[in-house]
């Protein structure tokens, strides 16, 4: 195994625990705000990371600037989707989650 193999797979195996820890933050946060942030956070990370171990195994420059492509794309429409919902749950009057005693 050389070395281009061995940091892909270590590239892509860090993205896949970020995008398990992004899952488990959608199960487990408490309302839309916070399981908004874990995935688009998150998530987000961890296309990085899949996308650098991604890039390694790229069979020539065209097809990394496609990755790369792919990528930005994912993150513009992330960010856009995930306001979107965040928006639409304030208009539907959707409060975000407080811990019991905490004051504005």
């Amino acid at each position: 195994m050389n070395i281009p193999e061995l940091l892909s797979i270590v590239f892509l195996t860090t993205g896949a625990a970020f995008f398990m820890t992004g899952t488990i933050g959608l199960l487990r946060f408490p309302d839309v705000y916070t399981r908004l942030h874990a995935l688009t956070k998150v998530d987000n990370l961890g296309l990085g990371f899949t996308i650098v171990g991604l890039l390694f195994q790229a069979s020539g420059l065209m097809a990394a600037l496609k990755i790369i492509l792919i990528w930005l794309l994912v993150l513009a429409a992330s960010s856009a989707v995930s306001f979107l919902i965040a928006r639409r749950a304030f208009s539907r009057g959707i409060a975000p989650w407080r811990t019991k005693g905490h004051k504005i």
